[in-house]
């Protein structure tokens, strides 16, 4: 049995849906349910006893530390995180709550549990820690690629308090001597990617016929990787990383985020044209540009493809095709998160002008 944090949100659902789907392996899934986490992303597995699922804080020892005695699971995989720049530029605190004190809680609960296994249970347990491209800060056009060697220089209270998680796992490793992997991942997309997000907030703008906003002149550059190749990768390192190491994923995929934006809708012009059959890129709509927004980030994954094999089976363009097929066959989902507490935030801060993070 292996322990899942945050894994009703969007990389975390995914990867819960992916193990079952290839693992007869049990799951004890916990997730707090904050706006942008949805059971609605787990109702495929309703019914089936391979999936526990706790609503619950990485935050509450207690609770974790009942859950790990109780089903003494082989490995936990933590991708419990706030994770939208935009709000930790809005709302700093919830960030440094949960990606930094529910980490070291985590890893408190964690270590303890480690500690009183039996030998062979203690051998081949794992605390495998999810993490963001965004620690390693930005690059210029000529930089190479983030390697895992790459300097840690976060820009915003997201990212740099997914740095100070990274760190958290790093120091327990080498101080307690907890079996730790950690990987790090470059802009993810595909099914159940809450709205706020660069492409499915497109796709959802441009069927509801509102302005599509792209930050500044549209060319921060990120490099993106769909979301199962993502949950294939967390697979392969957490079967066969070296522990205390750190692997990069990535999907080779560099590309501005104003060319994202006309090839989404270019295939919404295809797969759901406009009724009075013009451009949804007739939509698009240049905003201010967010403070301290990243120029370009680009993940070189040579390590992971070198020492474990991997390699993501999805080009940007099919995997951004399977994206918008996906969004226009599940409008009833998109409806169902666009409510309660997601609508209000989104009302309180972007009154003045609708924004899209990349």
């Amino acid at each position: 049995m292996i322990l899942v944090t945050g894994g009703a949100g969007f990389i975390g659902a995914n990867f819960v849906l992916d193990w079952l789907a290839t693992h007869n392996e049990p799951v004890v899934n916990v997730d707090k349910l904050t706006y942008a986490g949805n059971l609605q992303n787990l109702r495929t597995l309703q019914g089936d006893a391979r999936h526990q699922f706790v609503q619950g804080d990485i935050g509450d020892s207690a609770l974790i530390e009942r859950l790990l005695k109780e089903h003494q699971p082989r490995a936990i995989v933590n991708f419990a995180a706030e994770s939208h720049v935009d709000r930790s530029i809005h709302g700093p605190e919830d960030f440094i709550e949960t990606n930094v004190v529910g980490t070291f809680r985590l890893l408190e609960a964690a270590r303890h549990y480690w500690a009183g296994l039996a030998d062979a249970d203690r051998q081949a347990f794992r605390f495998l820690h999810v993490s963001t491209d965004e620690v390693y800060g930005s690059l210029k056009p000529t930089d190479p690629a983030f390697t895992e060697e790459h300097n840690y220089e976060p820009n915003s209270p997201y990212s740099a308090s997914k740095a100070a998680s990274d760190h958290l796992v790093r120091a327990w490793h080498h101080t307690y001597g907890l079996p730790v992997l950690t990987t790090n991942c470059s802009n993810n997309y595909g099914p159940y990617h809450f709205p706020e997000k660069l492409i499915p907030l497109m796709i959802v703008n441009a069927l509801a016929g509102k302005p599509l906003p792209v930050y500044g002149d549209g060319m921060q550059i990120r490099d993106w990787l769909y979301v199962r190749d993502h949950c294939s990768a967390i697979r392969r390192v957490l079967e066969g990383g070296k522990l205390g190491e750190t692997y990069n994923v990535g999907g080779w995929n560099e590309k501005p985020n104003i060319e994202i934006v006309n090839l989404v809708c270019g295939l919404l012009d295809e797969l759901r044209p406009r009724a009075d059959g013009k451009s949804y890129r007739e939509q698009i709509t240049y905003v201010t540009d967010r403070p301290g927004h990243d120029r370009r980030y680009a993940i070189d994954a040579r390590k992971l493809e070198r020492e474990l094999g991997w390699k993501p089976a999805e080009t940007f363009e099919t995997g951004i095709r399977k994206t918008v097929e996906w969004y226009l066959d599940n409008a009833d989902w998109v409806a169902g998160v666009q409510t309660g507490s997601y609508r209000d935030w989104i009302s309180q801060q972007y009154s003045q002008e609708n924004k899209a993070s990349a």
